[in-house]
């Protein structure tokens, strides 16, 4: 029985070994010669990946362990004594909060430097400062200059707006461009504005009231406002050189260019970052055919009729002189150089112009004493009875009209943060060091709300009263136009837009806010807006009985 069962067992076994395995076997040899003869050579190589993966894996796993160590102590270093997260997420940092709540990140930004004046973080590879303390923003923007801060705009601004632009120069060559620039804002170049400006807010405040004529819900007011700000900006300084499919061709990309500035600037083929580097670059090749189409129109003698045509005629005399004199023309004078610097423009005009404009019609509904005397100040000067628009002697005697609008620039600054770049390492304090390379976010918003008399309340009187005066005792704390040599050369545009705004707006409407909560809440998109778009009941104004 033993060696009948030793010798079944053998029997037995033999087929548990090996039979299965050969049926394995020959299915594997039967794919691997289909696999080849559709794909010579790929089994092998596959084969090979797999044994280099699993040999070179553990390797792998610990140089990225030693990279993830390496990015947290080097965030460490250059945090030093600065409030900030002790420990930051490999790569990405504090990227997705501040997508994903960007009002609340730098919120906790601004807390965390309450007590020293800057606070640190990391996004997507960059260290950062955050500086809350007017004094050291001034002491950022007084050192814009090759070896100290950079301008960007943005953090991967260079990306988007290209490498020679307005905000990157320094010394003379930004000196000699804002020289040339400077005609495009003389007084009788902005006269010329303010008669573009009224025609197209009042055309569009004319749609506004037939649109909410038409139905009894509220309407949101942030994307009329882009829209009205849109054609405005394309019409006082490109003025009749776009056709309507250029003017719509315009919108599409810029729209594309805003979504754009808020997304994660990873650079790849369908991402939204790399479909607004490209709506730029159709942007600016847009805009210098205007500029094209403006020079010819100033050689045949033709008065300024918008900004391009008043910095042709200028730019047309100084190649005229320079050629009569056998030098070089100046520099930043071809098309396509002016077309780029025409968008930094419109940049800088479109979105903080409609963050301004929200942020007016939801204080003078907050605060009814302050529009009963706007209305009273604008209807002593000017009627829209009159069939005629408002002049420029006009609106210098909106006295204060003008603080309303200066107050609603401090209490809600449309760009809040004005980043630049560290090139070199750079003394901020005693104590503090900015490493080269740092992201420095000097904020306006948080200047606003220092020094001034109750900062928190929204109160023109501050800019009107003749005794507080604080536009002059707190002017270093009104950085919404920024400071030093790139100080915002259209600030005096921006006023003159915002007041005829206001003017207009309360001339021709009736209006009332429909709150909900949290409607005042801040939102970026990429400048500050009212959470709610602000969103208004909207009728014709009807004259106040006599």
């Amino acid at each position: 029985m033993a060696g009948h069962f030793e010798e079944s067992s053998q029997v037995c076994v033999i087929p548990l070994q090996f039979t299965i395995p050969a049926a394995e076997k020959r299915e594997e040899t039967k794919s691997r010669r289909l696999m080849e003869y559709s794909w010579p050579g790929l089994y092998d190589a596959g084969d090979a990946v797999r044994r280099a993966a699993s040999v070179s894996g553990p390797y792998l796993l610990c140089a990225l362990a030693l990279w993830f160590l390496w990015e947290q102590l080097s965030y460490l270093r250059k945090k030093g004594p600065l409030p900030g997260p002790l420990f930051v997420v490999p790569f990405l940092g504090s990227a997705l909060p501040m997508i994903l709540n960007p009002t609340g990140f730098w919120s906790r930004q601004a807390v965390l430097a309450r007590d020293l004046g800057v606070s640190a973080n990391f996004l997507v590879g960059r260290f950062i400062v955050f500086v809350r303390s007017t004094e050291l923003s001034h002491k950022v923007f007084a050192n814009v200059r090759p070896d100290a801060f950079h301008l960007i705009g943005h953090p991967f601004g260079k990306k988007l707006f290209g490498e020679h632009n307005l905000i990157y120069m320094f010394d003379q060559e930004h000196k000699d461009l804002r020289r040339r620039i400077a005609p495009n804002f003389t007084p009788r170049a902005l006269s010329t504005y303010i008669d573009i400006q009224q025609r197209v807010i009042v055309a569009h405040i004319r749609k506004w009231l037939a649109l909410s004529d038409s139905s009894p819900k509220p309407i949101p007011l942030r994307i009329l406002c882009r829209d009205l700000n849109l054609e405005t900006s394309q019409t006082v300084f490109a003025g009749p050189y776009l056709t309507p499919a250029a003017r719509d061709q315009f919108n599409r990309d810029y729209n594309l260019f805003n979504v754009g500035l808020m997304a994660i600037p990873f650079d790849l083929p369908g991402s939204a970052f790399r479909r607004a580097r490209l709506a730029v670059s159709r942007l600016i090749q847009t805009l210098s055919g205007t500029v094209a189409l403006s020079k010819f129109r100033m050689r045949s003698g033709a008065d300024p009729t918008c900004l391009i045509d008043f910095w042709m005629q200028d730019s047309l005399r100084e190649n005229a002189e320079a050629e009569a004199g056998g030098t070089p023309p100046p520099q930043e004078s071809s098309d396509i150089e002016i077309g780029g610097h025409l968008f930094d423009f419109l940049f800088a005009a479109q979105d903080a112009s409609t963050s301004s404009l929200l942020w007016a019609v939801a204080a003078l509904d907050a605060h009814p004493e302050v529009l009963a005397r706007v209305r009273a100040e604008v209807s002593a000067l000017w009627s829209p009875e009159s069939g005629l628009p408002i002049t420029a002697e006009q609106i210098r005697k909106m006295r204060y009209t003008e603080a309303v609008a200066r107050e609603v620039v401090r209490y809600r600054p449309p760009a809040t943060m004005v980043p630049h770049i560290a090139s070199e390492p750079f003394q901020l304090t005693e104590w503090y060091k900015i490493p080269k390379g740092a992201i420095v976010f000097p904020s306006v918003y948080e200047s606003s709300f220092q020094g001034f008399t109750e900062p928190d309340q929204f109160d023109p009187e501050r800019f009107f009263s003749e005794e507080r005066a604080e536009d002059r005792v707190y002017k270093r704390n009104f950085l919404a136009f920024g400071a030093g040599a790139h100080q915002c050369v259209g600030q005096r545009y921006a006023i003159n837009h915002l007041l005829l705004f206001i003017a207009l707006f309360v001339s021709l409407a009736d209006f009332k806010r429909h709150r909900t909560d949290g409607c005042d809440d801040i939102a970026y998109v990429p400048t500050i807006v009212p959470r709610d778009d602000c969103t208004i009941y909207l009728a014709p104004r009807r004259a106040p009985p006599s």
